[in-house]
């Protein structure tokens, strides 16, 4: 990393790197919905279609959390909903060993319902804390911390799960997830958290904003049909690779590729394009993501696999955090966790569509999934891009293009 870039991290406040401490705790012992649909299909004794039913609800917790969370932040403050959040999600976690059976079906989407609130309030204080210019370098921080923290705690979580208990797996989230909460509390002042979370009182609905805003909803559209597709990768892809005699491992290790890739090579990018205009960039990952899949349409075995991997973690690294840093470059003073809220919801919509569309299309026609993956991944590209050019000539709120 060159003097620019150290540069570029030193013009974050101290409170994202604190942040991201709690981040990366957290993410570390974040591992009980990898393993809890063995947990309910094992130590719980639920048939499998009970224990999916289960799953679908959890996810659509989930999903719901990152869609209101950011109301209760612009009504409450960010800090205090995260730290509500938090706590109740965390206790939740905590408790499951203790719970009935039954109860399961209830309690699981309400703690993912309140771990969706933390992921958006978690971003919004990102936002409000960090100026226009330095938010994309801040939210590669974050990220890099929670890829990092997930990327070593899984197997850990492994090991608990066979040599102690699944039991423990709860215990150790929940109080993670506990931590997290104490630490945001400590490191995070209340006074400067709350200067940006506050309600709306200036009359304008949501949607009047966006209206005003269009290359955001472009923007938008395009991360939800990405989305859809970018989670083919861990629904229909291993599928693919099984089809073609490349076992579990194999899987295992591409997975590790993607891991590595963006722990390593996220941050240095997002300071290396930090001037570049936002759009721009997030088109490129987006094309990216759809060649990696256009690939992956043109051939087979290991290599292509390999090639496509890289490509679609190389597609990631530009797209994700650049697409939630003008996000919030975007939002209007009173509506930045309602505007973090949209783009968390639509960033996560492919865990509840991306398994039923594209299961369905890959056992009725196998061969075209992939070619659908990259048109609609392309397409979304080029929308994005269509709506930079768009801005840049005066079509609403032009893309901010960061201070130096």
């Amino acid at each position: 990393m060159g003097v620019r870039g150290m540069r570029g991290l030193r013009e974050l406040p101290g409170v994202v790197w604190l942040l991201a401490v709690g981040v990366f705790v957290n993410a570390f012992v974040s591992f009980v919905f990898v393993f809890v649909f063995l947990y309910l299909t094992g130590p719980r004794g639920i048939e499998a279609g009970g224990a999916g039913l289960v799953m679908g609800a959890a996810g659509l917790g989930l999903m719901a959390g990152n869609f209101t969370g950011g109301w209760f932040g612009d009504r409450y403050g960010h800090r205090r909903t995260l730290l509500a959040a938090a706590a109740g999600g965390g206790l939740l976690l905590a408790v499951v060993p203790a719970l009935p059976t039954p109860l399961l079906a209830g309690v699981l989407p309400l703690a993912q319902y309140a771990l969706g609130v933390v992921r958006v309030a978690n971003s919004a204080l990102v936002a409000v804390t960090v100026p226009e210019g330095a938010r994309r370098q801040a939210f590669a921080v974050i990220r890099s911390a929670s890829n990092g923290g997930f990327a070593v705690g899984p197997p850990l979580g492994a090991l608990i799960a066979t040599r102690v208990s699944y039991d423990w797996l709860f215990l150790a989230d929940g109080l993670g997830t506990l931590f997290f909460a104490a630490w945001t509390a400590r490191v995070v002042p209340a006074r400067g958290a709350a200067g940006r979370g506050r309600p709306d009182r200036t009359g304008a609905p949501l949607w009047r904003e966006l209206r005003a805003r269009p290359a955001v909803l472009v923007l938008l559209a395009g991360i939800l049909l990405v989305d859809v597709t970018y989670r083919q990768l861990y629904t229909t892809f291993p599928l693919h690779l099984a089809d073609q005699g490349l076992g579990t491992q194999v899987y295992g290790w591409l997975i590790a590729v993607n891991g590595a890739m963006i722990v390593c090579l996220e941050l240095p990018a997002a300071l290396a394009l930090r001037n570049r205009p936002a759009l721009p960039v997030v088109a490129g990952g987006l094309a990216l993501v759809g060649t990696g899949y256009a690939a992956l349409a043109a051939g087979s075995g290991l290599a292509v696999a390999a090639s496509m991997m890289v490509l679609l973690t190389a597609g990631e690294i530009l797209y994700k955090t650049t697409a939630t840093a003008y996000v919030a470059d975007e939002s209007p003073e009173h509506a930045v966790g309602r505007f973090q809220s949209l783009y968390a919801g639509v960033s996560i919509s492919g865990t509840v569509l991306a398994a039923p569309l594209g299961g369905a299309l890959y056992e009725a026609v196998p061969g075209a999934l992939w070619p659908a993956c990259a048109c609609a991944a392309l397409g979304a590209a080029a929308t994005v891009a269509a709506a930079h050019r768009l801005a840049r000539r005066g079509g609403g709120v032009p893309s901010p293009v960061p201070a130096k």
